[in-house]
């Protein structure tokens, strides 16, 4: 599978950007996905994942309540919207996907969970 992540950019604080990761390759409505963030100098972590419906969400506990994350199968797309920007969000963005289909409701948080990765989108918040 190929994921392409796009839309980072630079925000002021408090504003807001919208990321999107397009997925190729598999049946994307089969397979949970993820968002994942690295902030210079640290590991990565999670932010956000989705189940293969749509219907399940989970979240981090810094980004809930500002950020949502959403998919759209019929274009092979998972979106991070990303509302009330704060200078810690500053970071390299990732889209990731598990190497298994994925049962239903399933919202994996580990960075293990997941075999593909995007090339990153770096978003930049200034204060």
């Amino acid at each position: 599978v190929q994921l392409q992540a796009s839309g980072g950019g630079l925000v002021q604080a408090g504003g807001s950007l919208r990321l999107s990761c397009a997925a190729s390759g598999r049946t994307f409505s089969s397979y949970a996905m993820g968002w994942f963030r690295q902030a210079p100098g640290k590991e990565r972590l999670f932010v956000a994942a989705i189940s293969r419906s749509g219907s399940t969400t989970n979240y981090a506990d810094s980004v809930k309540g500002r950020f949502t994350i959403s998919r759209d199968n019929a274009k092979n797309t998972v979106y991070l919207q990303m509302n009330n920007l704060k200078p810690e969000d500053t970071a390299v963005y990732y889209c990731a996907a598990p190497l298994y289909r994925s049962v239903m409701g399933y919202t994996p948080i580990r960075e293990g969970d997941y075999d593909h990765w995007g090339q990153g989108t770096l978003v930049t918040v200034s204060s």
